[in-house]
Formats: C-alpha cells, structure tokens, sequence
C-alpha cells in the first residue's frame, strides 16, 4: 500500500453519540463485513471484547482497516465514556486525521468539545458527521449554527439533508452540486430538489468565501469573478482541512446506513495521508528532528497501544513512522537497549490478526511475543536510532482501595493488575504502606470496574471495593515528662530498665522524629540509650489518641537509673515504650493530610464548584482565567473529602471539569470531626484485639 494512498482516521465523538454504528456501516459498505452488527445485541465487529458486548458501549479502541477504491482507510473507533480518555490519545497519536461524530438529537455535548479539543492540541485535522438526522425533531442547520458559535468559522458544512414529508431521503453536495438518494448504500444520483435552491445557493456562497481564504490566487480570483469552480472549492477545502483552518461538515445516519458511502468518499479525499500530515518529533543524538512517513527511510515505528489476551498473549499495536517491517527483520528499541528478531508481522482487523509479508510507512499493524516492548516506546533500525515523543495523558483523579476476594489470590491478582496496566496506561496500582491498602487510581468509577471484571474474566481472580482509609496521623501540643519503668523478676537474672523523657512538639524541622539525650552522671549507660531510642521508633506509629503514626514529634531522654546486672538493652527498650504511652497527658491532637487541588471547568459553574469546595472544607487561594471559557481554581481540601470528588465533579459540570490534586501537608482535624475519627479507631482497635 502505497503512504499517499492511505488514511488513519479516528472516530470521535460523545458517548452513545453513534461512532461504533458508524463504523459498523462504513466496514459493510466495504464489504469487510457481511451484515450489519447493532451494538445493542453485541454484535458490532469493533465491540468484540466481552466487556463491550455485556455493557453495549466501547471500552476500548479497536482498529478497523477497509479499502475505498484504491485508498486503503484504517479507521480507529474510540470510545466516548470519559473513563477511556487514554484510548483517545492513543488514536489521536497515529491518526492524521479524525471524525467527529455527533448525534442529532442531542447536537453538541461535552465528548463532542473534548474531542475537538484533543484534535486540535494534537494537530489532527477534522470532519464532522451528524448522525441520526432520520429521527424526528432533527434540525440539521440548527447544529450547524451551533457549532459555528462554539468553534467559530473554520466550521464548513458541505452537504444538506433532503427530507421529503418528514423524511430524510437524500443529500445535496454542496461543492458538486449534485444530490444522492439515501435510502440506499450506494446513494444513487438524483436532481436536485427545486425547493432547496435558495438555500444551496446561500451555503455555496459561504463555503466559497471561507475556502477562498486558504488560497492568495483563489482569493483574487473570488473578488475578481465572484465566483469559484467546484474544482477550485474542492481543492481549497483539502487544503484547509488538512492545515485545520476548515472542518467540513456532512450529515447522515450511521444505524440505517444513510449518507455513509458519500462519507467514505470524503474521508478519502479530504483527509490527509500520513504523507500529507506534519511530519512527527523524535528525538536522535539528543536533538529533536522531523521524521517525514517515507517507504525508502530507514524502518522506524510507535506502538500506541497494548492488547492483553489470555490466549495470544500480549499484542503490540504500532504505526510505522517511516520505512516498512518485514518477519524476521531485527529491530532495536531504544528504551529498553533490547534488540529483537521480529517474528510474524500481522494486520489487525478489529479482533482479527492475519499474519503479511510487510507494512509500509503509514500504516498500521502488529506484533506478537515482543516481550519487554511497551505502549509508548519506539522500535527502530540499529543503524539509525531515534525516539518519538512519547504520549501524555491525564493523571488518575480517583483512587479506590480494593482486597482480594479469595484469600491467598494476592499475588495472581498483582500479577493480573501489572498486565492490564501494559493494557491501560492511565490506571496505576500502589500499596499505600501507612494504610496497608492497596489502591487502585484511574480515571472514573467506570474504569475501576471495567479493571474488576477483565481480572475476573482475563485471569481468573476476583476483588472486591472497600471504602478507602484516610492516612491519619497524630502529634502532641504541649510538653511533658513522663517516666517510663519497666521491671520483671522471674528467677535467675531479671529485667531492669527505667527512664524520664521530656517529649514535645518538634518546631524545628520537619522531621517525623527526633530523638535527643541530656543524660548526665552515667544514670543511664551511653551503651542503653540507642535502645531508648529504638523503643521509640518501635512504637511510634501507634499514637496514643487512636492508633495513627506520630509525626513532629520531640524526645529527649534526660534521667533514668539501671541495675548492674539486670538492666539490658530489651529492659530499655520497654522502658521507653512505658514512656510512650503516658503521650495521652501532652494534648494529642488529631492530623489530617490535605491536598492542593487545580480545579478546571467553564465559566458557568464556578459558583457551584467553589460553594461545593467550601462544603468539603476547602480553603480556595486562587483563581484565574484558563482561556476559552475555562477558569482555573486553587484550592486546598482534606483528602477525606475528595475521594469521590471526579465522579462529583463530572455531574456538577456535565463532564467539562477536571482537576489535579497533591499532597501538601498535614493539618489537625477540627474537635467536631476528630471526636467521630477517634471514636471509630478506637472500637476498630478493639475488635482487632479480641
């Protein structure tokens, strides 16, 4: 396959907005599939996982090759949940170009700006598709409007929908003046509807104008003859597409198959190849260079994403950045210094791997058994050794604590997790060693649970949610000394250890601990106090006010006394540990860590968002404009009152904010909270003790 010939094209769009419809018709028209699947039944080719087919919606993004002519499209169907936000940057990496899908009763929602968004950070160019326009009520020219308000006049709409008594039949070309009846796939030729002149001529005029801007010559010539040919118009919108200063708009309905074969068309001609697309980044000899998608360059490629599957293993999906891969060529990857003989080379085709002799520049494929190749890294020659910019994505925003189901499963279900998040790059996994939890982090809830059941169904093992512990920890806030005595007889040599600590808070650094001695006349051995000192740490993250580690916290060891034959440094050591326990007299206090947190969202919620803020405790520092109707808050809240603040957040803005949280400090917990706290700990404490 010639690079010029083919085309990477990601399908964007809103949850449930039609994207997998969509591509169901444009592989049945093509003939890759026999009969069109509904994803309401599980029967859509690119929603071939078991999760996708139980839930009836994307999860993940599956490539879906089919050829248009002698143009070879491989389309890239992303799901619109925001939980899967990775699988949009991963396409949005190796496609050149994007359609954005809308739905056209609901018109613009929130998946349709993020996906413009992403497009145009990435630097891929668009088309929209409304979808739907069969259903009733569907004002086609109304969304049109909208998104001119919303995305201003790069917005091109080069189709209208034809309805004849209500119904959509058929669709005008704008550019071509002509017209296609849509109640078949193949959208045969009809006239032109007479009743549907003044407003074709009324769009040609505005899509003239706008194309006539890409182009100095064909400017002049517009304001000289006031008019430009369907070639001139058709050439300009390419062009403008491709630089991102047009997005052409069509319309159809993915479910019936109505106006899809008219896309296809365009995609092919308006979209650009990987040829025509900004050459990528990477970087060579520690210098960034351009690496132009050339078929007599050296081989060089970018796996976006990772399939983990119980029978073939572990499936690299990659784009070749320049040059072809052939089996048995040996590759080299720069991240890991690893090189590789490379075994089958395979197309991929939704859940399908079929096994070619070569992939050229441009183009998609896979590998298989490449053992320490991730998502993210390049594969290269070993003669020309380079690295393309890796992609960046959201960092997790919610965090759930999850236990095995099953004892004794812990180390398969560790195992399992590594491998899903090869799978899934915007998911983590941490043992919190101060709540001995382990915890989950990613991006919503839903992805939480998708991550349960592909442990279940991938490799066997169950866990179960359980609610999320706060890391607590205790100080003191005054000065006092204790004595700390500890004596036991039982025959033969006894034990003898005895000691007066001062202990306070720690004002001078932030130190956990700090332990000193002001011993004088040898009362205590200088060989016994590193087992004060031990007895202490031993000890100390068990506070006395509910059992959470202490921090900023002061001791020094001034008196004490010691047998000559029974003191030992165990005596000492539980002499301390007496010691400690008498913390209770010194005013502990409860401490809670509180995070920074950058909130972003539109303009119209800033009001809620910053009184819900306050109802979490949060303290707000600042606030300034992000651009584009975003505002940028600062805020400071207890993490006990964000854990569930991204599912929270989502519904109080429709799924427009978004936010980044870090740790900042411990603060002590109001009296009014810290009695429930402490109450709770202490029965928990309790319990574990009988």
């Amino acid at each position: 396959m010639e690079t010029k010939n083919l085309r990477n094209v990601a399908i964007l769009g809103h949850g449930d907005s039609g994207k997998t419809t969509l591509t169901e018709a444009l592989l049945f028209n093509a003939k890759v599939i026999d009969r069109l699947g509904r994803v309401d039944n599980g029967t859509a080719a690119s929603d071939f996982d078991a999760e996708e087919k139980k839930r009836k919606h994307s999860i993940s993004a599956s490539v879906a090759p089919l050829m248009r002519k002698d143009c070879k499209i491989n389309l890239i169907d992303v799901p619109g949940y925001f939980d899967f936000e990775g699988e949009a940057i991963q396409a949005c990496k190796v496609a050149e170009g994007a359609v954005v899908v809308l739905n056209g009763s609901n018109g613009i929602e929130v998946g349709t700006e993020k996906a413009w968004n992403l497009c145009k950070a990435q630097g891929v160019s668009m088309m929209m598709f409304i979808s739907q326009l069969d259903k009733e009520h569907v004002d086609f020219s109304a969304i049109v409007e909208d998104l001119k308000a919303k995305f201003g006049k790069s917005i091109a709409p080069i189709q209208l929908p034809i309805y004849e008594n209500g119904q959509f039949v058929g669709i005008v070309d704008v550019v071509h003046m002509t017209a296609h009846d849509i109640r078949t796939p193949e959208a045969k030729d009809i006239p032109i509807p007479e009743s549907m002149k003044d407003e074709i001529d009324s769009m040609l005029e505005l899509l003239t104008e706008a194309v006539a801007e890409t182009d100095d010559d064909l400017l002049t010539k517009y304001f000289d003859e006031g008019a430009l040919s369907s070639d001139e118009i058709r050439f300009a919108m390419r062009k403008g597409t491709i630089a991102g200063t047009l997005v052409p708009v069509l319309c159809g309905s993915g479910y019936n198959n109505a106006g899809v074969d008219l896309l296809a068309r365009q995609i092919a001609h308006y979209l650009p190849s990987p040829i025509d697309a900004e050459a990528p980044i990477a970087i060579k000899d520690e210098e960034e260079i351009e690496v132009p998608c050339q078929q007599d360059a050296p081989f060089s490629a970018f796996i976006f994403k990772t399939i983990v599957d119980q029978f073939v293993g572990k499936l690299s999906l990659f784009k070749v950045m320049s040059g072809s891969i052939k089996p048995g060529m040996t590759i080299y990857n720069p991240i890991t210094g690893l090189s590789e003989k490379v075994g089958n080379v395979y197309s991929v085709a939704c859940d399908k791997q079929t096994p070619v002799d070569e992939i050229s520049a441009g183009d998609i494929g896979a590998f298989s058994k490449l053992s320490k190749a991730k998502t993210g890294h390049t594969l290269c020659d070993e003669n020309n050794v380079l690295q393309f910019l890796d992609m960046e994505f959201p960092k997790p925003s919610i965090a759930v604590a999850v236990e095995c189901a099953k004892s004794g499963d812990e180390e398969k279900v560790f195992s399992g997790l590594k491998k899903l998040m090869d799978e899934d790059k915007t998911f983590a996994v941490e043992k919190n060693v101060e709540t001995n939890q382990t915890l989950i982090s990613g991006a919503g809830e839903m992805q939480m649970d998708i991550i349960a059941s592909k442990l279940k169904a991938k490799f066997g093992v169950s866990i179960n949610f359980i609610d999320r512990k706060v890391a607590y920890r205790e100080t003191i806030r005054k000065q006092v000394s204790v004595e700390g005595r500890h004596k036991k007889q039982s025959g033969g040599h006894g034990q003898f250890g005895h000691v007066w600590i001062r202990f306070e808070p720690n004002t001078e650094s932030d130190e956990q601990f700090v332990f000193g001695e002001e011993v004088v006349g040898g009362v205590v051995p200088k060989n016994f106090i590193p087992a004060v000192e031990k007895g202490l740490l031993e000890i100390i993250d068990r506070g006395p006010l509910a059992g959470y580690p202490m921090t900023g916290l002061k001791a020094t060891l001034y008196d004490g006394s010691y047998h000559p034959v029974d003191s030992n440094e165990m005596s000492f050591k539980m002499a301390a540990r007496q010691a400690f326990k008498k913390l209770d007299t010194a005013s502990p206090v409860l401490l809670e860590p509180v995070m920074s947190i950058s909130v972003s969202v539109p303009d119209d919620y800033m009001g809620d968002i910053i009184g819900d803020l306050n109802k979490r405790r949060g303290r707000i520092m600042g606030m300034d404009s992000a651009g584009h109707g975003m505002q940028k808050i600062d805020a400071e809240v207890p993490e006990a009152e964000i854990f569930k603040y991204a599912t929270d957040l989502r519904s109080m803005t429709q799924g427009r904010g978004s936010f980044v949280a870090e740790f900042v400090r411990y603060e002590e917990v109001p009296a009014s909270i810290s009695g429930k706290i402490v109450e709770e700990a202490r029965k928990n404490m309790t319990e574990d003790e009988d």
